[in-house]
């Protein structure tokens, strides 16, 4: 859980930013919406709302839940119900996919514009917006899905 000291501190250090593409649709934009005004909070193992904190996949289904669209719960699954979007036609609400271990999908985010990307990254840090530059994020990237 984010305190409301801590979310409004993360809007002044951590801005959205400008987004230079519409949304893919109208339920990717209120999703990116839902998942950006969780930043901040916990990173959990298997966490899928606000009061326990997110994993990646949770994170991505609460917000598009919150938008009346039925996800998978992993994010393996999500990939194979997502139309494959090159990265130069990402939109924003776009799902955004990455291999960290091993072969296999094992990470998601949603795409926010500007080449960046709002996500639970892993334990003991929060959900955050990061850059698909990142060297670590873009060494593992695999693509990207639209809902």
């Amino acid at each position: 859980m984010v305190s409301e000291k801590k979310t409004s501190a993360l809007d002044s250090h951590y801005p959205v930013p400008l987004q230079e593409k519409a949304a893919a649709s109208p339920q990717a934009a209120k999703a990116l919406e839902v998942a950006l005004k969780q930043r901040g909070v916990d990173y959990r193992p298997g966490g899928d709302n606000p009061n326990q904190g997110f994993d990646c996949s949770g994170l991505v289904n609460f917000s598009y839940q919150a938008a009346g669209v039925q996800l998978p719960r992993d994010s393996r699954s999500m990939y194979s119900v997502t139309t494959r979007v090159q990265t130069s036609d990402l939109r924003p609400g776009d799902l955004v996919f990455f291999r960290q271990r091993s072969s296999r999908i094992s990470h998601v985010g949603l795409y926010v514009g500007s080449g960046q990307f709002v996500h639970a990254p892993s334990a003991g840090k929060d959900v955050e917006v990061t850059s698909l530059g990142d060297a670590y994020w873009k060494k593992r990237y695999v693509g990207a899905g639209r809902v």
